[in-house]
């Protein structure tokens, strides 16, 4: 029921933000909507400062990083199967075929994903998500937007993410609800954490943060939807 009322108030907000036609501040052509996104960002930015970031801190300097590591496999593994289910949505058939079988074997020899038995293996970890796939389906990128939380998206990866939570193992595979917003929040948690050494890079290199973010997201996006080799693109 949480994910089906995240995803009812970001619709609601995006059809607000498509419809209200908000003022743009600079002249991307990817971001007419500059001015409502660096006033989310900027929320965003509170709302890290005082409670993700120092969360994620306190994570990364208490848990030791065998643990971690788990940590992040398991909740890995959990994905496997969508990502399987993209790549063959997207004509991978091979890929997909290989991400059901990393699921299968780090369920079992990996001890519940704990351990990334099938990587040692060879069959190595994809990323694939809904967005990626209407992207291959020929869904065109859309606005981009960001949301406090939820971070840069584009308008059509934004309703991927949406579908993507529906289907989230974490939100419908547990049962008690307790556990299952422990679950969520570790994974949130330990997420955040592992992009700590990035901040740094960003505060140093960037002169417009939600600028250079923007367009790093952007670029990565570009590459993740071609899988790392993506056409040149006109000046």
């Amino acid at each position: 029921m949480k994910a089906k009322r995240m995803q009812g108030l970001l619709a609601g907000v995006l059809a607000a933000l498509l419809l209200s036609g908000c003022a743009a501040t600079g002249n991307n052509p990817k971001d007419p909507n500059e001015g409502f996104n660096r006033a989310m960002f900027n929320v965003n930015e509170g709302l890290d400062s005082v409670v993700a970031k120092p969360l994620a801190k306190g994570y990364d300097a208490a848990v030791p990083l065998p643990v971690k590591a788990s940590v992040g496999n398991f909740f890995g593994n959990v994905g496997d199967a969508w990502v399987g289910i993209n790549n063959g949505l997207q004509g991978k058939p091979g890929r997909g075929a290989n991400d059901i079988g990393r699921l299968l074997i780090n369920s079992t020899v990996g001890i519940l994903g704990l351990f990334d038995v099938a990587s040692e293996m060879g069959m190595p970890k994809h990323e694939e998500d809904f967005g990626q796939t209407l992207a291959v389906w020929g869904v065109g990128d859309g606005p981009y937007v960001f949301l406090p939380i939820i971070g840069p998206r584009t308008t059509r990866d934004t309703f991927g993410w949406m579908v993507d939570e529906a289907v989230d193992p974490v939100w419908w595979g547990i049962d008690n609800m307790a556990v299952r917003n422990s679950a969520a929040a570790l994974r949130f948690v330990d997420i955040r954490a592992s992009l700590l050494p990035a901040d740094k890079v960003v505060e140093e290199a960037a002169l417009d943060k939600y600028a250079y973010i923007r367009d790093a997201y952007l670029q990565r996006r570009r590459s993740q939807i071609f899988d790392g080799r993506p056409p040149k693109q006109d000046e």
